[in-house]
């Protein structure tokens, strides 16, 4: 890559971790706010969950705007809506508003990721895409992760506090995008070869790719059901601080962040893509379950650490395995990872939020359930021979 490649590069993976950090920096600020609003864990898991389903319901239309209108100006809109919504949030006295608020989040993440995701592929050969989407991917994973660990460490200060710095943040970043982005060259589509609408989604069951795309919806429920309930679990089971959940997320964060760096391509390299896949499902799953088990701040520590290392392992290893196997599918490829994605961070906080109302060990049971599932259907995960995974 060319160093004005990198520059760009580097500004736009910016933007997407800013738009993800704000899915997780109310997460340890939820004990406070249940106190509050008066608000139970199944409503705390629909405002959690509102961001992703506006999100995913956003989405086709924001990606046909992002065709029509251009990349840098749907970015600069996104940022500054998720400025508003995190100023909102800080705002906000009642449910109602704290919803609008984390809507209004959704529709910003809408706007920037099929924006960053078509300007990566505008400014990138063929040969520097998968390579650049695994960055992409990398960005909306650590947002997501370190996100409560900002908020926690902000928190201690005001509880409203992550929010208005959130967004300064957005508003920051969307007048530098404003200033030093410049609209990229369109990428030349193959539009003969194009598959319709319906076309796409019956691709969805294709034994090249069902499993794998399923694989995203279990990883991304089992995150999201684990980080939006982990505050709660903790604050009522072991009166933590957000000091105490904020140190906890962070670390896990950092400690998944370096196993990837360090582990993730020796890994592969030995064992390959599915393989990883499945010893790190079977590792996520049985410390999910250890979650309910363990009594001690060390211990969850411990846990949390080596959790957060089996789901940081997993989406890069998915994302080079359906890379390598897209051809010339990889909008298709990268449409559906978003899609399933946002399904999980749809259904994981509701079904996690409405368990544990009834007890708190059931979220975390039923999400070791979903990826004992994901691992049963990682071992009749067969590679397709012409492909070297």
């Amino acid at each position: 890559m060319t160093k004005t490649q990198k520059v760009t590069l580097s500004i736009l993976l910016s933007n997407l971790f800013i738009a993800f950090l704000g899915i997780g920096l109310v997460i340890p600020v939820l004990p406070t706010l249940m106190n509050e609003l008066g608000i139970t864990g199944e409503v705390v898991g629909y405002m959690v969950a509102a961001f992703a389903i506006t999100q995913l319901l956003v989405s086709p239309i924001a990606g046909r705007m992002v065709d029509r209108f251009g990349r840098k100006i749907m970015i600069v809109i996104g940022l500054f809506i998720f400025g508003v919504s995190e100023f909102l949030f800080g705002l906000g006295r009642s449910v109602e508003i704290l919803f609008i608020s984390r809507m209004l989040g959704g529709v910003s993440a809408a706007f920037i990721m099929p924006a960053v995701t078509a300007f990566i592929a505008d400014i990138t050969t063929m040969d520097q895409r998968p390579k650049a989407l695994g960055f992409m991917s990398a960005a909306i994973s650590t947002g997501f992760i370190v996100g409560p660990g900002i908020g926690g460490f902000l928190a201690e200060i005001g509880t409203r506090v992550p929010f208005f710095v959130a967004g300064i943040l957005g508003a920051f970043a969307g007048i530098l995008s404003l200033i030093l982005l410049k609209e990229p060259t369109r990428a030349e589509d193959d539009t003969d070869t194009a598959p319709s609408i319906l076309g796409s989604f019956t691709r969805i069951f294709s034994p090249l790719y069902f499993i794998a795309f399923i694989l995203i919806f279990v990883l991304s429920f089992g995150l999201a059901a684990f980080e939006s309930l982990f505050s709660l679990f903790v604050d009522h089971k072991f009166g933590f601080t957000p000091a105490d959940i904020a140190i906890i997320i962070t670390g896990s964060g950092i400690v998944g962040a370096i196993a990837q760096l360090v582990l993730f391509n020796w890994l592969t390299q030995k064992m390959g893509e599915i393989q990883l896949i499945r010893y790190s499902l079977a590792l996520s799953a049985i410390l999910t379950f250890a979650m309910t088990i363990v009594g001690s701040y060390w211990s969850i520590l411990f846990v949390t650490f080596f959790l957060f290392v089996g789901f940081d392992l997993i989406r890069p290893a998915i994302t080079s395995y359906l890379s390598k196997i897209a051809g010339n599918e990889q909008g298709f490829v990268g449409g559906m990872n978003s899609m399933f994605t946002s399904l999980g961070n749809v259904f994981g906080p509701i079904i996690g939020g409405i368990l544990f109302d009834v007890n708190l060990n059931y979220p975390y049971y039923f999400a070791t359930i979903v990826l004992v599932v994901g691992v049963g259907l990682a071992l009749f995960w067969k590679k397709p021979k012409h492909i070297g995974v």
